[in-house]
């Protein structure tokens, strides 16, 4: 009987430390010719004044950058290729992030390519009157086309942007949530064991009680 009350007071001490520790929250996404990113805790506490080192897929280091006081940062590509984004915050807590070639901003201010853009020169090409009569509509409306893909595009991006950064902080809230939930589990777990220990000892008492 001894034994098993001295191996349950060993588990209800016995810590957890990856369930106890606050998890890493790192998130990047493409903003104009940069990638902006962003590195804290579940708990809303930001990793300010952290060194962020960015790595291609084959472990190459490219580059790197330092987060602000707010936890975030910004790094802009040179190349077009998968980037890793890696943070040690001390502690045994490292932030890594990854970004594949398609969620890379535009590199060297090369011109936007998007399928609807292409679209609307080519049939702006498409449309070009051979007479020099029906240049002037053709161009102007060709034009017009380009135009508007080109508003559309912007327009998607600001979108994007926009809908990035709201997320970020809804993300940070749900991980705090969880995280408050698994700490509340734990308790609770610990709680049961001593309500185990508490009878154990219950019944060794009244044993000892009825032997004497």
């Amino acid at each position: 009987m001894r034994k098993l009350c001295a191996a349950l007071v060993f588990l209800a001490f016995l810590p957890a430390p990856q369930a106890l520790a606050h998890k890493v929250i790192a998130s990047v996404y493409a903003s104009g010719d940069v990638v902006e990113g962003e590195i804290g805790f579940s708990n809303g506490d930001m990793a300010s004044d952290a060194t962020v080192e960015v790595f291609d897929d084959d472990g190459n280091k490219l580059g790197e950058t330092v987060t602000d006081e707010t936890g975030a940062f910004t790094y802009k590509p040179e190349k077009a290729v998968p980037l890793v984004f890696k943070a040690n915050l001390g502690a045994g807590h490292v932030a890594q992030v990854r970004m594949s070639a398609e969620e890379l901003p535009e590199i060297g201010g090369a011109e936007a390519t998007s399928p609807a853009l292409v679209a609307a020169e080519a049939a702006a090409g498409a449309a070009e009157p051979a007479s020099s009569a029906a240049a002037a509509p053709g161009a102007s409306a060709g034009s017009s086309g380009v135009d508007l893909a080109a508003l559309l595009e912007a327009q998607h991006k600001m979108i994007t942007e926009a809908v990035q950064k709201q997320v970020i902080p809804l993300r940070r809230d749900i991980d705090a949530y969880k995280e408050k939930h698994d700490m509340q589990s734990i308790l609770g777990g610990i709680g049961y064991i001593f309500g185990i220990f508490g009878v154990a000892f219950y019944i060794a008492a009244r044993r000892k009680m009825t032997a004497a």
